[in-house]
C-alpha cells in the first residue's frame, strides 16, 4: 500500500465514527421534532 492510499484509510477511519455519531443524533433529533408536530395543538383560538 503506498503513502497515498495510506493516508486515505487513516481520514476515511478517523471521520466515519463522527460521521455516524452526527448522522445518529441528526436522524433521531428529526424523528422527536416530527413526533412532536404530529402530537402538538393545531387549534391556534
Amino acid at each position: 500500500m503506498s503513502t497515498f492510499e495510506s493516508v486515505v484509510w487513516h481520514i476515511l477511519g478517523y471521520s466515519a465514527m463522527p460521521v455516524i455519531i452526527l448522522s445518529g443524533f441528526a436522524a433521531v433529533a428529526a424523528i422527536c421534532i416530527w413526533l412532536l408536530s404530529m402530537s402538538k395543538d393545531k387549534e391556534l383560538e
